[in-house]
């Protein structure tokens, strides 16, 4: 089945409106990862509704006991949830969030004490960036969270966890790669956001940033931005779609008079210099079309990303490359580039991997990271979501066998928390 996660992107105030008016009753436990270019917020949703008066919500009716005994733990199923938002649009998210704020405390807690304690996991650049306006707008401290860590550990929990998540894009298709997750490790996370991390990951906490490049997604948005006069990143991509680089790309035939370059391995086809052309044409940027300018900014940046992390698996020796980050977007072309890019440097040996949640490591890392900072809340736990084992506890959340994917493209799982735990919607005043 292909991708389709809950894209709540806020575009305008009514759709703003009619996604709180949807969900405002419904959300559990939160986490957001602030980028330079995107903000992205996974959540975890029951289907128990808010009561009418001060009392505690009352839990949905798949609740279950830990069956070690352990009275003061509970079950809730539901599942995880994935929006983003452009941080130039941060007010979008505020708007957002205030129909949801999630209230953390023990059984003696009273709801006119709620908004001092209101934590939610944040991870990334803007979670410094932006934590006095969180707390101006919506009286929420943002719980900081390590960023490489968050990313590794979402990487970790989709790559063991969940079905049908890493695929290879080969010749227009897709493949997708059932992974051991005995056999994960040593692998090499290029995440592609703003700017590329390349990650070497050798265990669940063991991994090092080893290299990356300041040539990204940012870079692809910004030019594009300034050449094309697009009014966002998807209207770019979708632009991209529709060009010819060879009329912006130098290619190895302009050189060569149409033939290859077979003596060193080069077809006529092959990009000899990315923007070449316009330097020995007497034409100005008008003269250009939009389309084809933005189809050769993407086939430069990814092909750029696709050399350097082959190299960096070559330096490491490793065969696995895995990218995430919201700069691919299940965008054929993009993958194709980076997947060709990667089998001519490594002459085949290697292959590039997609996530189909590739943009949410990091929001998803900080979510796993509600553990140990409050005696109330114990670790979150996405347990196992079949008949036959729905009450199956695993000990730390990455370590779940499976966890599956339901019709709206949110995870089906299961979540393990303190009884004392409490949720209160600040809207309806539970």
């Amino acid at each position: 089945m292909e991708r389709k996660l809950i894209d709540e992107k806020l575009e305008n105030t009514d759709s703003s409106s009619e996604l709180i008016k949807q969900s405002a009753d419904e959300i559990s436990h939160l986490a957001i990862d602030i980028g330079g270019s995107l903000i992205k917020i996974v959540y975890f949703s029951t289907n128990s509704k808010c009561s009418t008066n001060d009392e505690a919500p009352t839990l949905p009716k798949e609740r279950q006991e830990v069956p070690n005994g352990d009275l003061n733990h509970h079950i809730l199923s539901g599942g995880l949830h994935f929006v983003k938002f452009e941080t130039s649009k941060i007010e979008d998210c505020i708007n957002f969030l205030s129909s949801k704020k999630l209230q953390q405390c023990g059984a003696q807690c009273h709801h006119s004490h709620a908004v001092d304690k209101i934590k939610i996991k944040a991870t990334g650049g803007g979670a410094f960036k932006f934590a006095d306006l969180f707390k101006e707008k919506l009286g929420i401290t943002l719980d900081k969270v390590e960023e490489m860590e968050s990313l590794v550990a979402g990487a970790n929990f989709l790559l063991k966890a969940v079905n049908h998540e890493a695929y290879t894009y080969i010749g227009g298709r897709k493949e997708y790669v059932q992974i051991d997750k005995n056999d994960l490790y040593p692998y090499l996370l290029v995440n592609i956001g703003s700017g590329v991390s390349m990650i070497k990951v050798d265990g669940d906490e063991k991994f090092q940033r080893v290299s990356g490049t300041s040539v990204g997604g940012g870079t692809f948005w910004g030019l594009g931005k300034l050449l094309t006069k697009c009014k966002s990143f998807d209207e770019l991509l979708e632009l991209s779609h529709q060009g010819n680089n060879r009329v912006i790309d130098m290619l190895v035939g302009d050189i060569y008079g149409g033939m290859d370059y077979a003596k060193i391995g080069l077809a006529s086809t092959a990009i000899a210099s990315s923007f070449g052309k316009p330097v020995s044409e007497n034409r100005e940027l008008e003269d250009y079309k939009p389309e084809d300018i933005a189809r050769s900014l993407l086939r430069m940046i990814s092909n750029n990303i696709g050399q350097i992390a082959y190299l960096n698996a070559l330096r490491f020796g490793l065969k696995r490359i895995i990218l995430g980050g919201f700069f691919i977007r299940d965008h054929a072309y993009t993958m194709d580039t980076i997947s060709v890019a990667v089998d001519f440097w490594s002459k085949g040996e290697a292959k590039a991997m997609f996530l189909r949640h590739e943009g949410f490591l990091g929001a998803l890392g900080a979510f796993m990271n509600y553990k140990d900072g409050n005696a109330d809340l114990m670790p979150l736990q996405l347990v196992e979501q079949t008949p036959k084992s729905s009450s199956c506890i695993v000990d730390r959340i990455h370590n779940s066998t499976r966890v599956h994917e339901n019709e709206s493209g949110a995870l089906d799982c299961r979540l393990r928390v303190s009884s004392s735990f409490k949720i209160y919607d600040e809207v309806k005043r539970c």
